[in-house]
């Protein structure tokens, strides 16, 4: 099986997003799966152009060129496609978007009615696709998902895919704290990551308890607020003080 996946985070494997991400594929590597990871910052890729020239001039193929050029057959031949993005002001990054718009070369023009709404067709002899979406968030409750995941979601819809699972981590500074101090509870997390991946190549699903061990409760609310607030402001006063000394901005730690 001929796994595809795309780590949307700026921060790369610095990020939050990879702390989740790079487990669920080594479980699916556990289970058998041939697997491609691409960091979607390092790719060369232009936002569509909306000119339809990959449904009506030059059907499935683009008229730019860039990396979508070599990208979209790796796409055509994937069984699984790996989302994988923080979460920026509700939604996925930019560059996610971008990618994900560019794969309107796989849809067909024409539309059907399919359960009250209309949708786009797959284009003449493209597969069906499993999608699954991984996501972290800097903010602490699993509301702060909904947005993107709704997106996502409705990204599977047209042309018809099937939605495999949604791996979602809140409060991700909480964990790569408590993974850098070794406490078991963040390891569970991560070894949970790569039973998702293990099930998804077995069984064709994710399950519901595997999911909630992903995303479940490291710290109160309350706590991660205050860790939050205190790591902020000892970044602040890092780049207060380098103001001072010298023009070197600060080294933060985001959410991503």
């Amino acid at each position: 099986m001929k796994v595809l996946a795309f780590n949307a985070s700026p921060r790369m494997e610095k990020g939050n997003t990879a702390l989740i991400l790079n487990p669920f594929l080594e479980g699916m590597r556990q289970a058998g799966a041939e697997v491609e990871r691409f960091y979607v910052i390092q790719l060369r890729i232009s936002p569509c152009r909306g000119c339809f020239t990959c449904w009506l001039r030059t059907p499935g193929k683009c008229a730019q060129k860039d990396d979508m050029e070599w990208i979209l057959p790796k796409v055509r031949q994937a069984d699984v496609i790996v989302y994988a993005s923080p979460i920026y002001c509700y939604g996925i990054t930019g560059p996610l978007k971008t990618l994900i718009d560019r794969m309107v070369s796989i849809a067909s023009p024409f539309v059907e009615i399919s359960e009250g709404r209309t949708r786009h067709l797959p284009a003449l002899d493209e597969k069906r696709h499993k999608f699954v979406f991984v996501s972290t968030c800097g903010l602490w409750g699993m509301e702060n998902f909904d947005a993107a995941l709704t997106h996502m979601k409705a990204v599977t819809m047209d042309p018809p895919a099937e939605f495999a699972g949604a791996i979602l981590r809140p409060h991700g500074e909480a964990l790569r704290a408590l993974l850098a101090s070794g406490e078991t509870t963040a390891e569970a997390v991560i070894e949970a990551a790569k039973e998702a991946g293990r099930e998804l190549i077995g069984t064709g699903r994710i399950s519901p308890s595997t999911l909630h061990a992903i995303s479940r409760e490291l710290v109160p609310m309350e706590t991660y607020v205050q860790m939050v607030n205190e790591a902020f402001r000892k970044a602040l006063d890092r780049g207060n003080k380098q103001s001072a000394g010298s023009p070197s901005p600060p080294e933060t730690n985001g959410g991503a």
